[in-house]
């Protein structure tokens, strides 16, 4: 075989080739045969004319054993190494073989007709949905996908990972301004009344707060009060002043309509229109987002949130009864049942399918006709020869057996209406 020529795989060649040779041996055996009977007819034929008819036969059988011998042995190679005209006709053959074949294919087989045909006759949706909506089908599935999923994550380089997340962070989160987002929210929030819960768990714990700490109320206004007022007068004032506070938080919670309740609320109004338009609290907000988000912060976040992406992923793609293969199960399940049951899905899906195809066809037929037709170049003629031998030899061997058969009635029938006609 030639330094550029292309090796095909072998698959059972030695079981093929050792019926290739009993085929090739029974044939020869049966012209070796044949020869004798021819040799021994015709040379007793004078002495026994009956022997006549067995020499005919015999003659007959040679001629077609030779024949056929010949058209098999002459696809392959040259008969007995002569260079004769229009033999070895594989080897020599090979590239327009290739190109036949491929052109056999796609003027057949990869035809917008016969594609578009076949897909309709197939009904791939409602043929793939029933498969998948049975339970083995869609485990399998989810299996195969889980496997995949395994890979990628084993073979993803987890420093490019997080370059990339971090990257996507600094876009998506740095690099847009913050502050007029948040106020227009902040600003829906207030209108919608969905503050309200928040000043009504402020004012609760306040009112919690204030119950508790009475002697530091107290203990606050007789360090505050001057040095002569008395001990007494600080303890009266101290415990007024807690009831009085007590009594406010308690009508801040209970009145939905409290003046400090209105305060808060123009506050936050207020607040939510500087976010929008002024730019200074624009600017302190951005400055705090970045304070919060810096380039290390950022980096922290990736890194944790891959590792813990990561980690969670695939423990649940080897675990068989983890709820995400669960989920995948039944998710595959639902979208199989879906396929087959659903007629305006199947139809969407049975187009999309059918136009994805005939793109394909219709723009890369070309291409992978050539696939054949480049791998063919590529092999070398003399093994090609071999393998395709290997392949169809054993069957093409009954030719050979067939022509000395047929070869022998042949003789015998020409032989016999010669002597019945013109004798």
């Amino acid at each position: 075989m030639s330094s550029t020529g292309f090796s095909l795989a072998p698959v059972n060649d030695a079981a093929k080739a050792v019926a290739l040779r009993k085929m090739k041996r029974l044939a020869t055996g049966l012209l070796v045969i044949m020869a004798v009977i021819f040799a021994v007819a015709f040379a007793l034929q004078h002495r026994y004319p009956w022997l006549e008819y067995v020499r005919a036969a015999a003659e007959g059988g040679m001629v077609g054993a030779l024949a056929d011998w010949f058209a098999v042995t002459a696809l392959f190679r040259h008969p007995m190494g002569l260079k004769i005209p229009h033999t070895a006709i594989i080897p020599r053959k090979k590239d327009q073989i290739g190109e036949s074949l491929g052109q056999f294919v796609q003027e057949n087989f990869l035809s917008r007709d016969v594609v578009g045909t076949k897909l309709e006759q197939f009904d791939v949706s409602r043929t793939v949905g029933g498969w998948l909506a049975k339970e083995d089908s869609a485990t399998r599935v989810a299996q195969e996908a889980s496997t995949v999923i395994g890979a990628m994550l084993e073979v993803l380089d987890d420093r490019d990972v997080l370059a990339l997340l971090e990257s996507l962070a600094k876009k998506h989160m740095l690099a847009p301004e913050w502050s007029s987002t948040l106020g227009r929210i902040m600003e829906r929030v207030v209108a919608d009344g969905h503050h309200k819960p928040a000043v009504d768990l402020l004012a609760e714990r306040a009112g919690q707060w204030v119950a508790d700490n009475r002697e530091m109320v107290v203990s606050l206004v007789a360090e505050r009060s001057p040095s002569w007022v008395p001990a007494m007068v600080d303890t009266l004032l101290g415990e007024k002043l807690h009831r009085e506070l007590q009594k406010y938080v308690q009508s801040v919670r209970s009145d939905p309509h409290h003046s400090m309740r209105s305060s808060i609320d123009r506050w936050l109004e207020r607040f939510a229109a500087d976010m929008q338009s002024d730019a200074e609290m624009i600017a302190k907000v951005e400055a705090m987002k970045h304070s919060l988000l810096g380039d290390a912060q950022l980096r922290e976040l990736a890194a944790t949130s891959w590792s813990s992406i990561k980690a969670a992923l695939v423990d649940a793609m080897e675990n068989p009864g983890s709820e995400l293969r669960r989920s995948m199960i039944a998710a595959i399940r639902d979208f199989g049942a879906r396929l087959r049951d659903d007629a305006r899905l199947a139809a969407k899906v049975n187009g999309w399918v059918a136009n994805a195809v005939v793109y394909v066809v219709e723009n890369y037929s070309g291409q992978i006709t050539s696939l054949i037709t480049d791998t063919v170049a590529r092999w070398d003629g003399r093994e090609t020869s071999e393998k395709i031998e290997l392949q169809v030899g054993r069957d093409l061997q009954f030719i050979r057996i067939n022509g000395t058969v047929v070869g022998s009635l042949a003789g015998l029938a020409i032989f016999t209406l010669a002597n019945a006609l013109l004798r």
